[in-house]
């Protein structure tokens, strides 16, 4: 089987420093030990999460390309995921992770920190309280989220984050054509518009489908969005 690094570059067409090797195995050590505390992850075995995990999330890149400095928000990071695995391939993002769940976050600061890295702020919210915040409402060129709700609460998580011009990330598994057909109205209601389903391969993991959905910002979100706590989930768009 493929090193991880090897993976990388198979996926991505680039190398991993040594430095960013480095920054991956400790990455691994450390969700590994604090998953025995807290739950993290499902993902158990540590060869798992270099796949399940880093280069899952690493495969967002192929969408993304995106400019040095840009902003990036991801939304009910958990373990970081993905915007950790991106920050290390690309350190010049500005990176903010989100996470209700307070144990979580404090693994957040914790690794942030064991990493040294630069430009990340940890945000202990949740998204539809965060959404309504100057310091965060249409600030960045990139939301993303891993498959944490249906396409149409995902759109009400993210888009109010996004800048007019940039756009929603979301990492999705099969039937996503179905679910994009679903959420046009969400999109349309939140200022975006779909733009790309991407099939992505993910090596080690090409029995399983993996599909990127980015959604174009092109208007300013209305105020009334995001909906109270808890409301988008209850009653999607």
């Amino acid at each position: 089987m493929p090193s991880f690094d090897d993976s990388v570059q198979a996926m991505l067409g680039e190398p991993l420093s040594m430095a960013q090797s480095a920054a991956f195995e400790r990455y691994a050590d450390e969700l590994m030990e604090w998953n025995q505390r807290i739950n993290l992850t499902a993902v158990r075995e540590r060869e798992a999460v270099f796949t399940r995990h880093f280069l899952d999330s690493l495969s967002c890149w192929l969408a993304m390309r995106a400019q040095p400095g840009e902003r990036l928000i991801d939304v009910g990071t958990g373990a970081g995921l993905p915007g950790l695995p991106l920050k290390i391939w690309r350190p010049e993002l500005q990176l903010s992770l989100l996470e209700s769940v307070g144990k979580k976050a404090s693994f957040l600061e914790h690794i942030v920190q064991v990493l040294g890295l630069q430009n990340v702020q940890v945000l202990a919210q949740r998204a539809e309280d965060a959404a309504q915040q100057p310091a965060h409402r249409e600030q960045y060129d990139w939301a993303v989220a891993r498959a944490v709700a249906p396409l149409p609460v995902l759109a009400e998580y993210l888009l109010p984050f996004v800048r007019v011009g940039g756009c929603m990330l979301a990492q999705k598994a099969r039937g996503v054509a179905e679910e994009a057909k679903d959420a046009a109205n969400a999109f349309g209601q939140l200022g975006g518009k779909l733009e790309d389903l991407i099939q992505v391969r993910v090596p080690g993991l090409e029995d399983e489908e993996r599909w990127l959905v980015v959604v174009r910002k092109l208007k300013p979100t209305q105020t009334r969005f995001p909906r109270q706590a808890g409301t988008p989930s209850k009653k999607p768009l």
